[in-house]
């Protein structure tokens, strides 16, 4: 657990919701996509209950599939850029943090660390960053062809983009702009340090043309499932989004992210483990699940066979639904996963079809559905046993899902003392139990990095 046993809570926006079809249901905003006033009130509610961050992931591309399919998916289909719907939400809103994706693969280093630097300045330190080192098929978004990178390759790059960042952000010492009318004297040019960077990806000189900012850094966040991103995330990042199914899965990720971190020279307490938990609830257990089948029964048939596509990282939809699934994987899937749902679908009786349908309430999280009392037990119960500091909390749909989470669940955390009754502090740093970063000279860098920042010279 965090070095203050606090339970975090982020709540991972997708603009409808998290389930496939939620942009149908009649608690939803259809339109959330690009309806500010919708992530207004999500987040003030958000806000207002406690939470420390509001989660958005982003990608450069749509879904792929065939038109009968595509027609019918909200995700990512018509979304705001992240950054500038968080600088307009932190105007409107005064503790709550705010995490947005940039991608290390389609951006350039001095981009990224100024518009950071900017936010968190707009916001007063509530910004973090989602690293992403981001999927080929953005790549003809963006004019670019990345088609022969492998896992490796784009962590590596993605590693040199967050030391070129972080370096950045100490381009000036804390009190560099000293802004003195009398003197004449803008800034105290002798803390100022030049970044020289060379390495096999990037070249970047510095300094940035923004001061050190209010939280020293952003907060640094990454969500890689594969071994490469679990290592890179435990080198990098203050906060870890993971997505285990069970409680025996999570525990076993937190020890290897908090191994792994140590390895890495760094405090294993100061690296939060955010399992994602996709919610429905309501004030009873029957309530909840009558709103879950809701939700799956206007969950049409080929989008759920899309999403079991991903899932198994091939393509089932030549098979009958109305069958089981076959014994042996077909072209290209992956055999393992396709096992895996096999056997279920074995063991169950459950269809294609079903199967399907099942794997459609979560793309990624453990997917629960209960009263707010039994979603309290889950989440207390992985806190307690080395499984979470705290947890992405993705509702099914938007706004409904997040007012019956608030509602239900989180006054049973508050009466457990698993959250916080207000905030404590200002930042996101302060949120996630972590100190502001201290300016690090050269010779000094922590997160385990190679020296590359050169003072300037005299």
């Amino acid at each position: 657990m965090t070095s203050d046993a606090t339970m975090r809570l982020s709540l991972f926006v997708h603009a409808t919701g998290h389930h496939q079809a939620a942009w149908r249901h009649p608690r939803a905003d259809a339109d959330a996509g690009v309806s500010f006033e919708h992530y207004k009130r999500v987040v003030q509610r958000a806000e207002a209950a406690g939470f420390d961050a509001v989660f958005f992931a982003d990608t450069q591309a749509i879904r792929r599939g065939a038109p009968e399919v595509i027609s019918r998916i909200s995700l990512y289909m018509g979304n705001f850029e992240p950054l500038t719907l968080i600088g307009a939400l932190s105007a409107v809103t005064t503790h709550i943090g705010f995490i947005a994706t940039a991608s290390a693969a389609y951006n350039y280093p001095f981009q990224v660390a100024r518009k950071f630097a900017s936010l968190d300045f707009i916001s007063g330190g509530r910004v973090g960053w989602n690293v992403v080192a981001s999927e080929a098929r953005e790549a003809a978004s963006l004019g670019r062809s990345l088609e022969s990178d492998t896992t490796a390759t784009r962590y590596e790059r993605a590693a040199e983009f967050v030391e070129i960042c972080v370096g950045l952000w100490d381009s000036w010492e804390d009190d560099a702009f000293i802004r003195d009318r009398d003197s004449g004297i803008y800034v105290d040019t002798t803390k100022m340090h030049i970044l020289e960077y060379a390495g096999k990806h990037f070249s970047v000189t510095g300094p940035l043309n923004v001061p050190r900012s209010p939280q020293g850094r952003p907060l640094l966040v990454q969500a890689g499932a594969s071994p490469t991103g679990v290592d890179f995330a435990s080198r990098f990042a203050d906060m870890v989004f993971v997505s285990p199914q069970s409680l025996d899965e999570a525990r076993e990720t937190y020890a290897t992210i908090k191994r792994k971190a140590a390895e890495h020279g760094r405090d294993p307490s100061q690296v939060n483990v955010m399992p994602g938990l996709v919610v429905t609830t309501g004030p009873s257990t029957d309530v909840a699940q009558q709103t879950f089948n809701e939700l799956q029964e206007l969950l049409h048939i080929d989008v759920a066979i899309n999403v079991f596509n991903l899932k198994v990282q091939g393509d089932v939809s030549a098979y009958p639904v109305d069958e089981p699934l076959p014994e042996a994987a077909g072209a290209g899937a992956d055999p393992t996963r396709f096992a895996l749902w096999r056997d279920i679908g074995r063991r169950e009786g459950l269809t294609l079809g079903e199967l399907a349908r099942r794997a459609s309430a979560s793309l990624a999280g453990l997917s629960v559905c209960g009263s707010g009392e039994e979603i309290a037990d889950l989440m207390a119960e992985w806190h307690a046993n080395g499984a979470a500091d705290g947890f992405n909390v993705q509702p099914t749909f938007l706004p409904g899902g997040l007012d019956d989470f608030v509602d239900f669940v989180v006054p049973r955390l508050k009466e457990r003392g698993l959250i916080r009754d207000g905030y404590v502090g200002k930042t996101l740093r302060e949120h996630f139990g972590l100190p502001r970063p201290a300016w690090r000279p050269p010779g000094s860098w922590s997160l385990a990095m190679p020296q590359r920042i050169q003072s300037p010279a005299s």
